[in-house]
């Protein structure tokens, strides 16, 4: 009996964490009264911040994301001195999204306003008001509220307070506050919490799970290109004849090759392992946003691409695999196996090792921490595989193709690959910094000149150090030919603003083109909640609240890089009634309303309060963008969805909750 009431809580513990998992509590403050004098004191707001993301400093430009402010509901026996400050390690970069510089705090942030105190008997209450991101949401404008009261034996005089204090433009106003019920109209169906109805769709899309299938697959593709470089493929023959002649037991043989495979996985997810400690988590989750570290990223792959060119060729001192071999050759079973993988791994590091190189760096500028490890599991896989296979199937041994030129072109052809994106790394620095030496047309310049040159390269028209002298061009390199220039055509017209979808994530953002001829914005029908609601009731279609603000980043990427495709277009503009509702939106309420959240009243004083609090009373979300589909009684139609830039999966999120709302 007891264990089936464990089990049954459980259950129900589990059932409950997707309802909580949505609701995001990234920053923490803790607020203190210090009193300096008599006559004055500070208020200091202290920030501790989560991994990934950052808040935002006070008075940024008009058209940015949300600042810190001090905002007083009532105040009595006091008044404010200056403006608040802020403490601590501010950071200032450009935001390419916003076009202009933002200033902002990681880890931890202190915001401090100083009160003089006018009367023997004061009080205070209010509220500072933040902004937080991270590289996939924000959320929405928080309040951190405050109220101190006490008694001060020597307050400032009149003639002090007038020449010392200058009134915060953001407090200089009074709002009485009279606790309100919410109106009527917040009490309709349209208001009821769906959030179990919600869950019962599955998790939002765009899941850590599946960026780690695409690191997987990544590393798996990584290794299959270096398994057909000349480093490698040639040696797979030897290896297998080898285990089979090395004993008169078949199945030792294919044992030991099997053990050969699991040794070559073995020493590469160590490396990926070993990339994760040696830099730890919070490093690598700076490496996707770094300037420095995306310059040197570019400048290292430059050098891959000259290797791979025949300039050079990058290899481990020759004495190490020497002395790994000499050990192997000593020793036997299973360690001498080993060792041999680790001289393969040594061995064919110059056609590897930008590969590996490559892959390292990409998957560890995802700011996952695992992302090393995944990427050289994929890896492993595939370069082990073949060894393993061959040892099972010795017969296949026949039908390998035969070592040659075809090796150097694909080395070639990946000195061209690195080369196109050691000028994505570039672009993020160029972009932090504001540099603009690299704009989406400069960049797109670039991309067509390379793929343009590797097209005929392909076809013949240019030789390099390593190549032969045939002049015959065989099928599969015409076909490669024909995919490389077909794609540098494709992406001519981007000179001129077409979106180009196939290549919008590696590609500077929209807002960095001079010159853009193409403009297919999608824009809301209606910015308030209800009106939308009975406008979708009375032409029969279902909603698409759109969850957004001003000051999120990741808002303007998914309306610029995925609302403009025109199959997600068509479906928002002809299918659905689109609902956007900035939850920071500064506009004053009629009256201020008065809720109870989690045993604690809150106040919403703006429209922007409003529409972030049925976000999280009807949805269980707090961050931004926040896409939820309903229908006509305000019950959701599919799984929500998030900050995504994966079309294809937009508009299966959105045909899918059509499907529904016509069942």
């Amino acid at each position: 009996m007891t264990k089936r009431l464990l089990f049954y809580w459980l259950l129900s513990v589990l059932l409950a964490l997707p309802a909580l998992a949505q609701i995001q509590e990234p920053i923490k403050f803790k607020t203190e009264w210090k009193q300096n004098s008599d006559s004055e004191a500070e208020i200091i707001f202290n920030a501790t911040i989560d991994k990934g993301w950052h808040v935002y400093s006070t008075e940024l430009e008009e058209g940015g994301p949300i600042s810190a402010s001090f905002n007083i509901d009532q105040i009595q026996g006091a008044e404010t001195i200056g403006k608040l400050t802020p403490v601590g390690n501010e950071i200032n970069e450009m935001d390419p999204i916003f076009g202009m510089k933002v200033r902002y705090f990681k880890d931890k942030a202190t915001f401090i306003q100083k009160i003089k105190i006018t009367d023997k008997n004061y009080s205070i209450k209010g509220y500072l008001e933040y902004g937080a991101c991270n590289d996939e949401n924000c959320l929405p404008p928080t309040s951190v509220d405050f109220s101190f009261n006490g008694t001060s034996t020597s307050p400032a005089t009149a003639s002090e307070s007038k020449e010392d204090i200058t009134n915060n433009a953001d407090s200089s106003s009074e709002i009485s506050m009279t606790p309100l019920k919410i109106a009527s109209s917040e009490k309709t169906d349209y208001w009821k919490p769906v959030i179990n109805e919600l869950n019962s769709f599955g998790e939002h899309a765009g899941e850590e799970s599946m960026s780690w299938i695409y690191i997987f697959l990544t590393g798996l593709a990584g290794g299959l290109l270096a398994l057909f470089t000349p480093c490698v493929w040639p040696i797979i023959p030897m290896t297998v004849s080898f285990f089979l002649k090395r004993t008169k037991d078949k199945k030792k043989g294919i044992r030991d090759a099997w053990t050969y495979g699991a040794s070559i996985v073995v020493i590469y997810l160590t490396l990926g392992l070993a990339i994760t400690l040696i830099f730890g988590a919070s490093a690598l989750n700076a490496l996707s946003t770094n300037a420095v570290f995306n310059i040197l990223f570019c400048l290292m792959l430059l050098v891959f691409a000259a290797s791979f060119f025949g300039a050079f060729e990058i290899t481990l001192p020759s004495k190490w695999s020497n002395a790994v071999d000499s050990k192997a050759e000593q020793t036997t079973g299973l360690l001498s196996i080993f060792l041999m993988a680790f001289t393969l791994s040594l061995v064919s590091f110059s056609c590897t090792g930008p590969i590996i190189g490559f892959l390292l760096v990409e998957v560890s500028t995802t700011g996952s921490v695992i992302a090393p490890a995944i990427g050289m599991l994929g890896f492993a896989i595939a370069l082990a595989l073949p060894f393993t296979l061959f040892a099972l199937f010795p017969s296949w041994l026949k039908s390998m193709p035969k070592s040659g030129g075809w090796m150097n072109v694909i080395k070639v052809t990946l000195g061209f690959l690195e080369l196109a994106f050691a000028l994505k790394f570039l672009s993020v620095a160029d972009l932090a910094y504001g540099w603009r030496i690299l704009d989406r047309e400069t960049f797109l310049a670039l991309w067509i000149v390379i793929f343009g040159l590797l097209g005929m390269y392909l076809l013949g028209k240019i030789k390099f150090p390593h190549d032969d002298d045939d002049q015959k061009v065989s099928v599969p390199r015409f076909f490669m030919a024909l995919i490389s220039l077909s794609f540098a055509i494709y992406m001519i017209p981007g000179l001129w603003g077409a979106p180009l979808k196939a290549v919008s994530a590696f590609a500077p953002p929209m807002q960095t083109q001079d010159f853009n001829l193409y403009k297919n914005e999608v824009h809301a029908k209606f910015t308030d909640y209800e009106a939308g609601m009975e406008y979708a009731r009375m032409n029969k279609k279902p909603v698409m609240l759109d969850f957004t603000g001003y000051g999120c980043v990741n808002c303007r990427k998914m309306e610029l890089a995925v609302w403009t495709d025109q199959n997600v277009s068509k479906l928002l503009t002809e299918d659905y009634v689109l609902i956007t509702l900035y939850v920071d939106d500064k506009t004053k309420l009629a009256e201020p309303i008065t809720v109870t959240e989690n045993g604690k009243e809150r106040t919403l004083r703006t429209v922007g309060d409003k529409w972030s609090y049925l976000q999280r009373s009807k949805f269980g979300a707090n961050a931004q963008p926040f896409y939820v589909l309903v229908d006509n009684e305000g019950m959701p139609l599919n799984k929500s969805y998030s900050y995504d830039e994966d079309i294809k999966l937009y508009i299966d999120f959105l045909e899918t909750g059509l499907k529904n709302y016509k069942k």
